[in-house]
């Protein structure tokens, strides 16, 4: 009996990828198999695996030695233990997570969750139960529109993946803020500000927790500086960043 359903669903795919054959996150062209890209957009993106600041995650050049970090990071340290990316910020990277984002394709979370979790910091992984996916809110405002938050949706996915614990409500956005994107450095850091925020009477949840806080692109670092210092300030023990793409 179980050999007649295995031999039936492998005839149902088979059907399916017939007819909706798999394609390409980046450009849409029929590729093997499901969440692969081809090899044009393969050759596009840019890993961010090799040397970079210990505290950002910006590429280095050359090798430096462990916990170098960049000028910008030396003149103005960060509030997070360290920031990380999957990818640098390109063509195709941004596309699949504006397909995510606004065209609602919500099963690219599983694609960008799986890259993201090759990044996951080696004192995150070893905190075990002491750490704690959080995603980077949206405020319930954008949720009705959207209809969800697209980081919340690539933590879960992480979460699944590393076997680390999750809470994708712990941290909330109580303000409504412009979109960031057409906004200077400043005017970014001005915005988030005081527009995160964890409820008093779960604080105690996050004491002592390493947090590894999910978003989907890292721009100018403003709202990954205004969540951190939220958690931070509430009991974190250590805050890591986690990114599927970084504008360099």
């Amino acid at each position: 009996m179980a050999g007649a359903i295995q031999l039936a669903k492998r005839a149902a795919l088979a059907t399916l990828d017939y007819a909706l054959p798999p394609r390409c996150p980046g450009c849409g062209e029929i590729v093997g198999q499901i969440d692969a890209f081809c090899g044009a957009c393969w050759g596009e993106m840019r890993f961010l695996h090799g040397p970079g600041c210990a505290s950002c995650g910006l590429p280095f050049d050359f090798e430096e030695a462990d916990g170098a970090q960049c000028g910008a990071c030396l003149v103005d340290p960060p509030p997070w233990t360290s920031a990380r990316a999957a990818l640098s910020y390109g063509p195709v990277s941004s596309h699949v997570a504006m397909r995510l984002k606004y065209g609602r394709r919500t099963g690219l979370a599983r694609l960008m969750a799986r890259h993201m979790a090759a990044r996951v910091p080696k004192e995150v992984l070893e905190a075990g139960k002491e750490a704690l996916v959080i995603p980077v809110p949206l405020h319930r405002w954008r949720i009705w529109g959207r209809g969800f938050n697209q980081s919340a949706l690539i933590a879960g996915q992480v979460a699944r993946l590393t076997g680390l614990p999750h809470d994708p409500h712990l941290l909330e956005r109580t303000r409504a803020t412009r979109p960031l994107r057409d906004l200077g450095p400043r005017q970014r850091e001005r915005e988030v500000r005081q527009a995160f925020a964890i409820a008093a009477a779960r604080r105690e949840e996050l004491r002592g927790k390493t947090v590894l806080l999910i978003d989907d692109i890292h721009t100018s670092g403003a709202t990954a500086r205004g969540c951190t210092r939220v958690l931070m300030a509430s009991g974190a023990r250590a805050v890591h960043v986690l990114c599927w793409a970084r504008v360099l």
